[in-house]
């Protein structure tokens, strides 16, 4: 995506440097003003729907500190092992995170988080033709991963769950709509 020419990048400085680092970069604006706008760098992610032969998507109860709770949502992780390409990324966190491979992968999209923001994006996989493969050698999961809990749901009931606005995880949401074409009706795959 080109950046249009009329908005001009002054200055750009990081102000936190952690899991995410924050940098503030001083724009100038097509009417003349100059603002500044925070942005969380953050890398990218997958998000992968393992749905079963029998038709239950596969969802994680996960702690997330944010809303001081548990979300319901599909697995994910963040791309982080230089030039992995996302589906060998979404592969190794579905074995990671719920002890599955999946023999079908399809891209369903790719989607900018929260642009306002943030520079990540989640590269979302509907996965089927699943197999229980055990967590891999040697990997610990840690803190919220230490806490997840698999959770079974058949597909029709968790997409109303998304309609009734009881899932409420943008990766979820997202992936669970993108993929009913493909789980259900006429265009089961």
């Amino acid at each position: 995506m080109s950046s249009p020419a009329w908005f001009e990048t002054r200055d750009s400085r990081t102000v936190y440097e952690g899991f995410s680092h924050v940098r503030v970069d001083t724009v100038a604006t097509p009417d003349g003003q100059t603002v500044d706008r925070e942005v969380v760098v953050h890398t990218d992610a997958v998000a992968m729907v393992p749905v079963t032969s029998a038709g239950e998507v596969l969802l994680l109860r996960q702690y997330r500190q944010t809303l001081r709770g548990y979300l319901l949502e599909v697995p994910a992780g963040k791309m982080d092992v230089t030039d992995e390409p996302p589906q060998d990324t979404a592969a190794r966190e579905l074995r990671e995170e719920i002890h599955r491979s999946a023999g079908r992968w399809r891209h369903l999209t790719t989607f900018h988080n929260s642009a306002g923001w943030t520079t990540e994006r989640t590269f979302v996989y509907l996965a089927q033709d699943l197999t229980d493969v055990g967590a891999p050698e040697g990997f610990q999961p840690r803190a919220e991963e230490a806490d997840m809990e698999v959770v079974g749901v058949p597909f029709d009931v968790a997409l109303e769950r998304v309609h009734r606005g009881e899932l409420t995880d943008a990766k979820t949401v997202i992936g669970l709509l993108l993929s009913a074409p493909y789980v259900s009706g006429e265009n089961a795959v």
